[in-house]
């Protein structure tokens, strides 16, 4: 065999072998666990409660519109005027007592009045408080109750 043969076959084993050579194996790390989140705690929906009917103002004054609110609200009247006190209530409810009770300086009682409503949200319902004869001069004060409770009050005047 020829040198140059015999190189040619060197080298072909030389890259036979190099090509079978066994390659270290890499090291691969670990996956990363998969850590699922927590499930979210589960709350119970909150039982929507119905919103209390109340009684949000009261006002006075010498004449209503036709929203029945008083057109010029005042704690200050003449002996003669003609009163209203528009309440105005929020809130639906069925057969609510709405009361008024209109009273002298002295704790007197000098009217009462009361009615039944079912507003089916905010509402206003007013009261005429009223005397033939001229009312005497002094303060007064007119509580207004919702199914019995005072709900609020309001001092005025006649001058």
């Amino acid at each position: 065999m020829s040198v140059t043969n015999k190189l040619f076959i060197a080298a072909g084993l030389a890259l036979a072998l190099s090509a079978c050579k066994k390659e270290e194996p890499v090291e691969v790390a670990p996956a990363p666990a998969v850590v699922e989140p927590a499930p979210a705690p589960t709350v119970a929906p909150a039982e929507v409660m119905p919103a209390v009917v109340s009684v949000a103002a009261v006002n006075l004054g010498t004449a209503v519109g036709a929203d029945q609110k008083v057109t010029a609200a005042s704690t200050v009247f003449g002996t003669k005027d003609v009163i209203y006190a528009a309440v105005d209530t929020k809130n639906a409810a069925k057969d609510v007592a709405l009361a008024v009770k209109w009273t002298f300086e002295d704790g007197q009682t000098v009217h009462e009045e009361n009615t039944k409503i079912s507003p089916e949200g905010d509402a206003t319902t007013n009261f005429k408080f009223s005397n033939d004869k001229p009312w005497p001069v002094g303060k007064y004060k007119v509580e207004v109750s919702l199914n019995g409770a005072v709900a609020q009050s309001v001092d005025f005047e006649i001058k």
